[in-house]
């Protein structure tokens, strides 16, 4: 078996752990110390964030989502997918790095994606954008850790607490969708998004998109009211 060859470091804002992209053959991985956060041959789970979301929403008109996350890529092309052209996809990455290595090493990874008109790119904390647009989007899709806690950084706690869930809601349009990803089910979590105003589905989804692999969890939260 070929070994892993290491790319690239960058360090998380605020974070006290280093994100590592990796390589063997055509395979990617990135990791944080050691744990992988991402796999090139395992999007099934991160498709599934989109293509839940869009199952819902994709038939309203012009529809705005905002993706916490830029990871490898693969619940942003889900989302082109699964959209129409008059959809504004906007992609909040905190880490620079992680934009460089998609416009650089992870290019065969993401095809064509970024440079498609309905995306827009954004160096900063998705929390920032969700508190600065009040009824902005019709779809949250947050990818940004391990589940429902700051893994990546403590600070990411406030994304999925009572006052940050409830940001979330304020920044949603009416019956608009917050969409969480996770690596394991969180029965605290579901109940935290129904006192904070959503009507909360879980949905377990494979890692693999065979079917197979590892099982993780979606919430979709509808805002209620």
């Amino acid at each position: 078996m070929k070994p892993w060859v290491h790319l690239d470091a960058a360090d998380v804002p605020g974070g006290t752990t280093q994100l590592r992209l990796k390589r063997r053959g055509d395979e990617y991985s990135i990791m944080l110390g050691t744990n992988e956060l991402m796999n090139s041959r395992l999007s099934g789970s991160e498709q599934a964030l989109a293509d839940l979301v869009a199952e819902r929403i994709a038939d309203r008109a012009a529809p705005k989502l905002l993706i916490g996350g830029l990871g490898m890529g693969f619940t942003l092309r889900a989302a082109l997918r699964r959209f129409s052209a008059d959809a504004e996809i906007t992609v909040a990455e905190l880490v620079p790095a992680v934009i460089a290595w998609a416009n650089g090493p992870l290019a065969p990874v993401f095809a064509d994606s970024l440079a498609d008109p309905r995306v827009s790119i954004v160096n900063d904390d998705v929390g920032s954008l969700i508190a600065a647009n009040s009824l902005g989007y019709d779809a949250i899709l947050l990818d940004v850790d391990n589940g429902p806690e700051g893994l990546s950084r403590e600070q990411n706690n406030g994304l999925y607490d009572q006052t940050g869930l409830q940001q979330a809601r304020a920044a949603l349009r009416p019956a608009g969708l917050l969409a969480v990803w996770s690596s394991a089910p969180s029965p605290a979590f579901t109940r935290r998004l129904g006192r904070a105003g959503f009507a909360a589905e879980e949905v377990t989804v494979r890692a693999s998109t065979h079917g197979r692999g590892a099982r993780h969890m979606i919430w979709i939260a509808t805002k209620r009211g």
